[in-house]
């Protein structure tokens, strides 16, 4: 009896295992024809749309509209504290679900302080994340954000703030998809004057990209903001114009040298004005702890900084700010910060 079981049970698993085989052979056998039919047509010895690769070039996520240039605005904004003394020091918990922030400012011309306080809370495997903040002005921000739930690549928020003292309240409610070649997104901000309706939109194709962004206000039934921006990324270099509300113009160019040096250019025009507003800034990488940056625009005022990391989490930031056409009357500002990391 048993012997009949097995010489029954025998063939069986071995057909099974042949068809599998046979029917793998036959889809590598299809790639195969496909690829080398794909070749004959292209003449050369790459191989063919159906088994080529999709690379980081022809599919990337383009980014948000408020992210276009963003490599340019950092080169003009990080590694600068004018005028401040900061302190920021941030720190998770050792499994990374709770995340803590904690800064604070002192402003040396009027000697006004300012702190905030930051925890954020990660559920990982629902996609969901808390945040909660607070500063010194007596504000409560609480944010909830759900993401890559719903559908791959959709993320889900809700903003509230709340003002004890005078009791102000206001929510937002936030969408946002992306995937290759676009990203969206739209919140509508809830007032007492009425909601405002925010959307947003980027498009992007083998380095080019291109967004538009409005605002509408449903009270007064009116367009609040119109911007439009074009671009282009490939590399090294990025490109950026935009035009908002028809009136302002500007523009910025990045392009990284090399390992060390990065620079940028600005641009901006506001018409009906002859004046036009240009910069020039650079960040030079001294070694793997040190860099130094340096700006300087058409009103003749030059930014320098210097970075330096003390040890690993503890970075040192001096920064001072000069007046080249009132050299000599004063008025020039220095900043330092300090950040920790644990």
């Amino acid at each position: 009896m048993r012997g009949g079981v097995a010489s029954v049970a025998f063939p069986f698993r071995l057909s099974s295992r042949a068809a599998h085989t046979r029917s793998v052979g036959d889809i590598d056998t299809v790639n195969t024809i496909m690829c080398e039919k794909g070749q004959k047509e292209k003449g050369s010895s790459e191989s063919c749309h159906h088994c080529k690769p999709k690379t980081c070039a022809n599919m990337a996520v383009p980014p948000a509209y408020a992210d276009l240039g963003k490599s340019a605005k950092d080169i003009f904004s990080k590694g600068y504290s004018f005028g401040t003394v900061k302190l920021d020091l941030k720190t998770k918990s050792q499994n990374g679900v709770m995340e803590f922030s904690t800064g604070g400012s002192s402003n040396t011309d009027t000697g006004k302080a300012a702190g905030n306080l930051e925890t954020k809370y990660k559920v990982k495997d629902l996609g969901l994340t808390l945040n909660q903040k607070w500063n010194t002005d007596n504000v409560l921000t609480n944010e909830v954000t759900l993401e890559d739930q719903l559908a791959n690549g959709l993320k889900l928020g809700l903003d509230t703030s709340f003002v004890p003292n005078t009791g102000k309240k206001s929510a937002k409610l936030k969408t946002g998809y992306k995937r290759d070649y676009m990203n969206v997104g739209s919140d509508i901000a809830f007032d007492l004057s009425g909601p405002t309706i925010h959307a947003a939109a980027v498009l992007g194709y083998e380095g080019w990209l291109a967004g538009y962004q409005m605002a509408f206000d449903v009270a007064e039934s009116k367009l609040a903001q119109n911007n439009f921006a074009l671009g282009y990324k490939a590399g090294d270099f990025q490109l950026h114009t935009n035009v908002n509300d028809g009136t302002e113009f500007g523009g910025s160019i990045y392009q990284k040298v090399n390992g060390q040096l990065e620079t940028a250019v600005n641009l901006s025009w506001t018409a009906g004005s002859n004046n036009t507003r240009f910069g020039i800034a650079a960040k030079y990488q001294l070694d793997k702890d040190s860099s130094i940056s340096a700006k300087v625009n058409n009103a003749s005022l030059v930014g320098v900084g210097y970075t330096q990391s003390l040890r690993p989490g503890v970075k040192l930031t001096l920064s001072a700010l000069i007046d080249a056409k009132n050299f000599n009357t004063g008025g020039h500002k220095v900043g330092m910060g300090f950040e920790l990391e644990v």
